[in-house]
């Protein structure tokens, strides 16, 4: 695994496919996760979550003198962040939990979202093959390991596409957008785990 939050996860699906085996299912089929998408929105031009960016790079964590760290293994390396660069630290985030998410129907292809963009990372324009279509972009998306964000046809026939790899959840787009087609949700993915939500639906009912 990458990290220890790939660590998790593989395990859960191991999990998975212990409780579905000892229960005589097919461990090839693995249940959908739950989804939940809440608006944040809580009035023209606010949000439930601090959509403010900050410029700044990444602090470092100050450490420990050598001279200690190196006398005891229980010593500490890391000191931590006094609270003031803490608090300075958190407003690095970006916000990853809160999705952009397009409505095609109520989209009147103004741009105005590709105006106010700060990143480039809207465009209207014909569809086409992926590989293609990340050529036409406003910024190119040169990250073929992220998917891009593209919605069905438009009035004009022209898609909206969205590279998602620069993105900053600033919410602008949805701030800008006069008609709400663009809104911000926080995202909740909620993964099955062993146990029986996990087992298929004829057999949790035969087993209550």
């Amino acid at each position: 695994p990458k990290n220890i939050i790939w660590a998790v996860a593989h395990g859960h699906q191991a999990a998975v496919t212990i409780d579905r085996l000892l229960s005589g299912e097919d461990v090839r089929e693995r249940p959908a996760p739950g989804v939940t998408l809440v608006s944040q929105k809580m009035g023209i031009h606010e949000w439930t979550y601090d959509n403010d960016i900050s410029n700044d790079a990444r602090y470092k964590v100050p450490w420990a003198p050598p001279e200690q760290t190196l006398n005891s293994i229980a010593t500490e390396v890391e000191l931590g962040f006094d609270p003031a660069t803490a608090w300075k630290e958190t407003q690095r985030c970006l916000n990853c939990d809160v999705q952009t998410v397009f409505e095609r129907d109520k989209c009147i292809e103004c741009d105005a979202c590709v105006d106010i963009c700060p990143m480039d990372c809207i465009t209207f324009t014909g569809n086409g093959e992926e590989a293609e279509l990340r050529t036409r972009l406003t910024a190119p998306a040169l990250n073929g390991a992220q998917d891009l964000y593209v919605s069905d046809l438009l009035r004009t026939g022209r898609v909206m596409v969205k590279d998602e790899d620069v993105c900053l959840h600033c919410g602008l787009c949805a701030e800008r957008c006069p008609t709400g087609a663009w809104d911000m949700r926080k995202f909740l993915l909620e993964v099955t785990q062993a146990g029986p939500a996990c087992r298929d639906r004829t057999v949790r009912r035969a087993a209550a």
